[in-house]
């Protein structure tokens, strides 16, 4: 499968609907579609909507069982997140490496001075 671009996975997690469609999906594992519009107040046309955005974001899959569609995360499609966090996750270890550093430093020159 296509990895999802950035931008269309946080545009999907952006509404707070379809981010609890994936929590749930996370946490409980496989449910059909009736199962998990059974929380919020919308019609079956939105939830039907909500999970097409999903899917198209790659962030759940579907298959069908006789009548019903079931829908399940696939925790694969957050590498794309991950990656993007991954690299600020770096770049602020590194950065506070170097202040601590400096800290570090700027003591041990102080200690010395007062020597």
């Amino acid at each position: 499968m296509v990895t999802p671009k950035l931008s269309t996975v946080f545009g999907a997690l952006s509404d707070p609907t379809r981010l609890a469609i994936v929590e749930r999906l996370m946490v409980e594992g496989e449910q059909p579609a009736s199962t998990l519009a059974e929380p919020f107040f919308i019609s079956k046309p939105a939830i039907s909507r909500h999970l097409r955005i999903l899917e198209g974001a790659g962030l759940v899959e579907h298959r069908v069982d006789r009548q019903w569609r079931r829908y399940r995360f696939r925790p694969e499609s957050i590498g794309t997140v991950d990656r993007w966090i991954g690299q600020y996750r770096e770049f602020w270890s590194a950065a506070f490496d170097r202040l601590e550093q400096m800290l570090l430093d700027s003591s041990d020159k102080k200690d010395n001075d007062h020597a």
